[in-house]
Formats: structure tokens, sequence, C-alpha cells
């Protein structure tokens, strides 16, 4: 059976780490390892990484670097990019191989649900899932009619290391949107795939911007990305840690 690994990039993310450590726990089967690389956290992330057992390493800030560095370094041939306040379901290591065993899709993602302490933004969720069809249909149409979906951090995207390897990993110059990117260039080895199991994912941006300027937000970096704008996309998608 092929073996997982979960590959987490973080930076000062310790408030949300000790659910995350919580659901990973429950997580049956087990990956093979879960590897966080650490931007340069001045908080307690760290601390709490080697606490629960999970193995860490350095690495230069930027989040397509960090995922660079943390699939370069991944031990299972399988490998799934995991944000830290992202939360799986326990059967995702069951969900990712299976998926995989079809060869003709080269990238997947899990759909996510984004959900706060006492509530869950249908509309901003709702937003993310149709986004997926409208933005390779509006801006990549050839990727669209092949089957490919543009996703997101928030995806839980994962993929075959060895593939990732080939097509150059998520491009360092792209300081966000770096998923997109990638989908892009494994559209070459095959289907880009949503499938359909949610992830549960922080509302924590939705909290700080409110919903339509988060979801404004959101359509304008993806619009700025399609063009080439992407050296500025980073002063158009403030931190909220």
């Amino acid at each position: 059976m092929n073996a997982v690994s979960l590959v987490v990039p973080v930076l000062n993310e310790a408030k949300a780490l000790p659910t995350l450590i919580e659901a990973l726990s429950a997580l049956d089967p087990a990956p093979v390892e879960v590897l966080v690389v650490d931007g340069g956290s001045e908080d307690a992330t760290c601390a709490l990484v080697r606490a629960a057992g999970w193995r860490v390493m350095a690495s230069e800030r930027g989040r397509a670097v960090q995922i660079n560095a943390g699939v370069a370094a991944a031990q299972g041939p399988l490998v799934c990019v995991l944000h830290a306040d992202t939360l799986p379901p326990a059967d995702m290591i069951g969900v990712i191989r299976e998926t995989l065993t079809d060869r003709r899709v080269a990238l997947a993602g899990f759909t996510p649900l984004i959900c706060g302490p006492d509530k869950t933004r249908w509309g901003t969720s709702f937003h993310n899932w149709i986004k997926t069809w409208y933005a390779p249909l509006l801006l990549r149409p050839h990727l669209f009619f092949r089957g490919v979906r543009l996703l997101f951090g928030d995806h839980a995207m994962f993929f075959r290391r060895a593939d990732f390897l080939a097509v150059g990993g998520c491009d360092p110059g792209t300081p966000v949107m770096e998923e997109a990117d990638l989908c892009i260039r494994m559209a070459k080895l095959g289907r880009v795939k949503l499938v359909p199991r949610i992830v549960r994912t922080s509302d924590r941006r939705v909290a700080a911007w409110g919903p339509l300027r988060a979801n404004w937000i959101y359509f304008k970096v993806g619009v700025m990305w399609a063009f080439g704008a992407r050296k500025r996309l980073a002063r158009h998608y403030p931190d909220v840690r």
C-alpha cells in the first residue's frame, strides 16, 4: 500500500495547531509522517510540532518555497499538502490512496467547508466550490474541457511526489495562488480533480475581513493571477494570523 506523507507549511500557527494535532491523531490509517515546514515562526509553533512527535524542518519563508522543500524531503510516494487551519476526515489517507490509484488523475483535492467556532460560512463555501469550475472555464478553457479544476490551499491538495518533482513543483515567485499555478503544471500529466469529501477550514479570514470583502479579495487575486500580476498579489491578500 502506498504510504502518504502530510506536508504542512506553517508560519506562526500556534493557535491553530492544537486542533490539527488532535485531528491528525485520529486518522485511520495513519500517514507515514507529518512533515511541518516552518518559515521562521516566532511563536510556539515548532515546540508544539515537536511535542506532537511530528517531523519539523526549517525553510525560507514563502508558501511555495516551503511546499517545495517539504515535498522534496517527504518519505512517502504520495503527498498531501495540508494547511494548519484545515481539518481532514478520519479516513483521509484511504481517500488519497483510492483516488490516486486512477493513473489518469494527476492531482486532486478535498471539498472545503469554511467553519468558525459557532457558524458555517455557507456562502463563502459555495463560492469556493463553484470557483473551481468557473475559474478554469473563464481563464483556462482549454484545460477546463480536459477535466481540469483549479484548486487552492484550503482543498488539501494531494498528488504523487514523483509527478510534483517532474513538473518542477510550485513556482517560488508566486506568493499567493501557488496552488492554482501548480494545477496548471500538473494538468500536463492528467486530470485535476475535486473529491466530494469535506475538509473543514477555519473562517479566520472571513471573520477578519467580513464575508463580502473576503469573497471580493478571493475573486480579485484570482483575476490578477490569471493576467500575470503575480508579484503584486501579496499586498492584496493580507495576513490574518
